[in-house]
């Protein structure tokens, strides 16, 4: 069973990065990997994901990175708004080639962010 860790949330500035980690037991090699987020009262979103073959992908101020031989993924926010506020969870799941599958089967216990001025 893989099992997906989140680290790196806290309580941050607004204006400042923030880079969170996602550890995985085992390769994600041949996996898509996604960060998701949900703030209260508001539905669980999409901020980026990224198939297998490429390294990083950069979606406005968000940047989704692998460390293959760390077995693990990051995501680099850039510019902390206060709207970046929620509960950032990783997610995986077996790449179709040059494409990722339309849900993903493991999930992270989540990382808190909170945006503060």
């Amino acid at each position: 069973q893989m099992v997906l860790e989140e680290s790196g949330g806290g309580s941050v500035q607004a204006g400042e990065p923030l880079r969170l980690s996602c550890s995985a037991s085992t390769s994600l090699s041949t996996y898509c990997v996604g960060w998701f987020r949900q703030a209260p009262g508001r539905e669980r979103e999409e901020v980026v994901k990224i198939r297998t073959h490429s390294s990083y992908i950069l979606k406005d101020r968000f940047t989704l990175s692998r460390d293959i031989a760390e077995n693990g993924t990051y995501l680099q926010i850039s510019s902390l708004k206060l709207e970046d506020s929620a509960m950032y969870y990783c997610a995986a799941a077996p790449s179709l080639r040059n494409s990722c599958p339309a849900t993903f089967d493991v999930w992270g216990q989540g990382t808190q962010v909170t945006v503060f001025s």
